[in-house]
């Protein structure tokens, strides 16, 4: 059953999404932000954590957990090291997916041209 609701929440994440970007002038890169800004919000109260419990992997998938992976991570290294903590834990946990995107980015310019 974990697996219909990873499934849901996934693509009910997708859903409001689309619907954001057909009803406003917003575009794809607002609405990414605002859906990091969420997922920053839910973790700070620690609404993620449960809904990750709730729904599994599911929720790790999404661009909300971005924005879970910024809070978790500082909020875990500030209560160790203080205000230094805040900035140093918001990239221990999401440094190996920005040098995989960066990486990969790289590769993939290398064999593909932009259009115009």
């Amino acid at each position: 059953m974990i697996y219909v609701y990873s499934f849901l929440f996934c693509g009910f994440v997708c859903l409001i999404g689309q619907l954001i970007l057909d009803n406003t002038k917003l575009t794809a890169g607002h609405i990414t932000s605002i859906f990091v800004v969420v997922g920053s919000f839910l973790d700070t109260f620690s609404i993620y954590d449960k809904i990750i419990n709730y729904v599994g992997a599911g929720a790790l998938v999404p661009i909300t957990s971005f924005g879970h992976s910024l809070i978790h991570g500082a909020l875990a290294k500030a209560s160790d090291m203080g205000i230094m903590g805040l900035l140093m834990g918001m990239f221990d946990l999401t440094a190996s997916g920005i040098t995989a995107a960066i990486v990969f980015t790289f590769i993939f310019t290398l064999f593909f041209q932009a259009k115009n």
